[in-house]
């Protein structure tokens, strides 16, 4: 310790207090105070390379970002998500927060060090999920000690599925080409000033001129009037208009790949520009499957398939989930499946892509199983039912609690009657709570960008829930 600095062991942190941030610091407490856990929590987190630490010294423009201790890579990254909080937040509480800077190493007086946003966001991605799921396994195990009576105690599981959507605009196939368009515009005229080339100079100027014909698209709607010669009149406005939409895609992306062609032959380009050039290709190739689309599905009147859908080309994993809830038609993002045994631990998650639940029952809970082999019971709703899975269930935990679809036989009635059955599969609506907890907590909407990203942020929501379990279990005692 230097002067000013605190024990972590030492802080006080206030039980009466109902925020979340107390929870949360408790948990991370008690995970560096208990000797046992904090050294298999340390051997993991030493997967996590920082950039340059600020024990190296200062960081020249040559070696990048200072980096960061993993130890507070792992509290801000739980606080992050565990409160729900965007960098801008994250940055105040750690330069002003004074019980979050003593957690962090920082000292009352004489530390005048502070966190920019750029420092946190580059150090807050450098965990992966796979790291982060056996830190979770570790806060588990721990709260697991406190709440158990025996080590021996068999769990009983709950699993069930949600969305959690992503940052994307609601989706039509001309507002992507629009989307596509304008990116590959910015993109060509970055690249060129870049290069010091005179090409898209007016890229502001073309940006504006193909969204005037958008919004002639978006103005234009179908005629609802009794004379039939109307109604044509206006269909063919609305062709004609997205006939001048698309003429207008089709010039401004013939330019860009002639950009593209260009900057490619003619340049010897850094590994930046080259990145960007992966990245203008990308945008092109969205607006040329929107053209094709918008085509067929205006033009020729032809229905487009879902699978040939795509519902943001910025978050392209996004997918369209219809659930059938009272008020939420559709949902845009990707399912979660999420299994909490009953001392409110989450034990296991699962991103579910291009999945349902039927097809992730047994995997969720094998491996959840392996992660914690005291699994007795795995309760379930009827969605994730079938008569495969019901199979299978059985031979992984001793009683699967999943009803069934439709009509029930004789054998099935006497085995949904038993009294075991019936009491976890009242105490089933449970999980409802901890995902309530989740999406209150950072997964009602992924920041992060990317499939990485969002497994990620759905990793380090997890982690961050279940420390505040365990703070607030602590807290409690």
């Amino acid at each position: 310790l230097k002067f000013g600095e605190q024990d972590i062991s030492a802080i006080q942190i206030d039980p009466r207090s109902r925020d979340d941030i107390p929870r949360i610091l408790r948990g991370l407490q008690y995970i560096y105070t208990t000797a046992a856990v904090r050294e298999r929590v340390f051997a993991i987190l030493t997967e996590v390379l920082p950039m340059r630490t600020e024990e190296e010294g200062p960081v020249s423009a040559e070696t990048g970002r200072p980096g960061m201790a993993q130890w507070k890579i792992l509290v801000l990254g739980t606080l992050r998500l565990g409160l729900n909080a965007d960098f801008d937040r994250i940055q105040e509480l750690a330069n002003q927060h004074t019980t979050i800077r003593q957690m962090l190493g920082h000292g009352d007086w004489a530390d005048e060090t502070r966190y920019s946003l750029a420092r946190l966001r580059e150090n807050l991605r450098l965990f992966t999920p796979e790291i982060l799921d056996r830190i979770n396994q570790e806060v588990v195990a721990a709260g697991h000690r406190l709440v158990k009576k025996s080590p021996d105690d068999a769990l009983a599981v709950r699993c069930d599925s949600f969305v959690v959507e992503t940052d994307v605009h609601y989706p039509t196939d001309t507002n992507l080409l629009l989307d596509a368009v304008r990116k590959s515009i910015e993109t060509c005229a970055r690249l060129c000033r870049e290069e010091g080339l005179s090409d898209w100079r007016q890229s502001a100027y073309n940006v504006r001129c193909f969204k005037k014909a958008y919004r002639r698209v978006q103005q234009l709607k179908r005629s609802t009037a009794k004379d039939a010669a109307k109604r044509q009149a206006r269909q063919g406005e609305i062709a004609q208009a997205h006939r001048d939409y698309l003429a207008a895609a089709e010039r401004f992306l013939e330019r860009a790949r002639h950009t593209r062609a260009r900057l490619h032959l003619a340049c010897r380009l850094p590994d930046a520009l080259l990145a960007l050039l992966a990245v203008l290709d990308a945008y092109i190739a969205h607006g040329e499957r929107q053209i094709e689309q918008i085509h067929r599905r205006v033009l020729c009147g032809q229905r487009i398939p879902h699978a040939e859908k795509v519902f943001s080309i910025f978050q392209p994993h996004t997918e369209w989930i219809s659930k059938g809830k009272a008020g939420v038609p559709v949902e845009l993002g990707l399912r979660v499946a999420v299994s909490e045994d009953q001392h409110g631990f989450l034990l296991h998650h699962r991103v579910m892509e291009k999945s349902t639940d039927e097809q992730i029952a047994v995997p969720l809970v094998a491996e959840t199983c392996a992660r914690f082999p005291r699994v007795r019971s795995a309760s379930m709703d009827k969605g994730f039912h079938s008569p495969s899975n019901q199979a299978q269930l059985a031979e992984i935990v001793a009683l699967p609690v999943v009803p069934k679809k439709g009509k029930r036989s004789a054998t099935e009635l006497e085995r949904e009657s038993d009294p075991e059955f019936i009491r976890l599969r009242r105490r089933h609506s449970g999980v409802e709570s901890a995902i309530n907890a989740l999406e209150v907590h950072g997964l009602d909407i992924c920041r992060d960008h990317g499939i990485d990203g969002f497994k990620r942020y759905v990793a380090l929501a997890v982690l961050g829930r279940n420390l505040h379990r365990l703070g607030a279990l602590l807290l409690e005692q």
